[in-house]
């Protein structure tokens, strides 16, 4: 089983401000079409297959795997991302909440195994070393952000 997990300020010193409407916005964006979020050429192709009013369905080539998964939004909260095809299988979540500061934060975290993988081998342990590095979640946390601010400058957010 793979459990990672990673928390980024949404307002470090420094650069813009971005107000919870503003990342909630980003955050919905990027659950639709993650191609424009991610860090480039990890995402490239990104379509919304299905919808309805509890959750949505797209298919992805994210980090060249074909996916599958069944998004969830709680409004200004939570995205839900259920891994239904490719290679994992489990959830991955993005949460904005506010710190004990009242700051807000962008977190991460997931419960994954691989398919048709021995749990906890070496597989698995590559991809847990791969989500808690520097390059992994935290840096399509980091890339989520920094898109969500330069949409807002450009005025499409």
């Amino acid at each position: 089983m793979i459990y990672s997990t990673a928390t980024v300020p949404v307002n470090p010193q420094g650069e813009p401000k971005l107000t919870r409407e503003q990342v909630w916005k980003g955050l919905e964006l990027k659950a639709r079409d993650a191609r424009q979020f991610l860090p480039a050429g990890l995402c490239t192709h990104c379509d919304v297959t299905e919808e309805s009013s509890t959750h949505f369905i797209r298919d992805a080539m994210i980090g060249g795997a074909d996916l599958r998964e069944i998004i969830t939004l709680e409004p200004g909260r939570k995205v839900t991302f259920f891994q239904a095809t490719g290679p994992r299988e489990g959830a991955i979540i993005n949460e904005l909440f506010e710190d004990e500061a009242g700051d807000l934060q962008l977190k991460f975290y997931c419960y994954l195994g691989l398919r048709d993988k021995q749990p906890n081998g070496s597989e698995e342990q590559a991809e847990q070393a791969q989500f808690d590095s520097y390059n992994g979640y935290k840096a399509a946390l980091l890339s989520t952000l920094k898109r969500t601010r330069e949409m807002v400058a450009e005025g499409r957010i």
